[in-house]
């Protein structure tokens, strides 16, 4: 397939790159900056999209481009680049894939469990409304922003990604060094569960929505196997041969963290991968004590 992917040089968009190209798939990134025909490349802009004649031989668009939601401290304006460049870079994405002639039949964005927001210990699914709070409505935005490409009869596939696991970056390579320091312990109770899928994974997903045509809509990205924020810390405690025995209670993470404390430390949601299961999805890493002594050479 010859596939358009934006966000291509981030922590999931360059592992899927070598992995397109190594299936002998045509892989065009998509960059902000002038584009070089030669090595290819494709011009994009967030705010008005590609040029829908550079769409016009493409089977595919993957996009996984978005602000970092834990990159700063939020407040009104950190809020809303991380909304905006979810909702409107989808939405004139997505208004490009419509007006491309032909157009890409299959169009997969990503987007994320906080969708579900603090559920304590419900188990939430695909089914799942949305929760209530600031991740929600921008999860909601954001997949609704492809209604576009949705509308003109393109497949769309919106990916729910747990935290992803990779010592590349990410969630995992922030906690390494307090861990290793000893400094690595329980966040409040400890008992809010933890979505998370490996990076491996994160990427063959990807490939799992593309290859399988017979999926649209939304699809949680996360390992089948749930676990709590304590269960992870013991067990990278264990992993990293560490005690943690330093909690950071509530309070303090948010004074620390300021407002994204609770919707991304202190709460969560039990959710399943119910529709990469129903289509026969395999996962490489399903229990997390075991990747990560893959990813830490232990």
């Amino acid at each position: 397939m010859r596939i358009v992917v934006t966000g291509s040089s981030g922590l999931v968009g360059s592992g899927l790159v070598p992995l397109l190209t190594a299936g002998r798939n045509d892989v065009v990134r998509a960059v902000r900056r002038s584009a070089t025909a030669t090595t290819g490349e494709v011009r994009w802009d967030p705010s008005s999209g590609i040029d829908p004649a550079r769409l016009a031989e493409v089977d595919a668009v993957v996009h996984l481009a978005g602000e970092g939601i834990a990159s700063a401290r939020w407040n009104a304006d950190v809020k809303e680049r991380i909304r905006a460049s979810r909702v409107v870079g989808t939405r004139e994405l997505a208004a490009s894939i419509a007006r491309a002639s032909p157009r890409p039949s299959t169009f997969v964005v990503a987007s994320a469990v906080g969708w579900y927001g603090d559920r304590g210990e419900a188990t939430v699914d695909e089914t799942s409304p949305a929760g209530k709070g600031f991740l929600p409505d921008v999860c909601r935005e954001w997949e609704a922003a492809a209604d576009a490409a949705r509308a003109a009869g393109v497949r769309v596939v919106h990916l729910r990604f747990g935290v992803v696991l990779s010592t590349v970056g990410g969630a995992l390579r922030r906690m390494l060094l307090p861990f290793r320091l000893g400094l690595g312990g329980v966040l409040g109770s400890g008992k809010q569960a933890m979505p998370w899928i490996s990076r491996d994974d994160a990427v063959s997903a990807i490939l799992h929505a593309l290859r399988r045509t017979d999926l649209s809509g939304p699809v949680n990205v996360v390992s089948p196997r749930i676990v709590t924020n304590r269960e992870f810390t013991k067990a990278l405690g264990r992993v990293l041969h560490r005690p943690t025995l330093l909690p950071m209670p509530a309070f303090a993470a948010r004074l620390a963290f300021g407002e994204m404390a609770d919707p991304l430390l202190l709460t969560g949601a039990r959710v399943v991968p119910r529709r990469l299961v129903a289509t026969a999805f395999t996962w490489r890493h399903e229990d997390l004590e075991t990747t990560l002594r893959h990813f830490l050479g232990r």
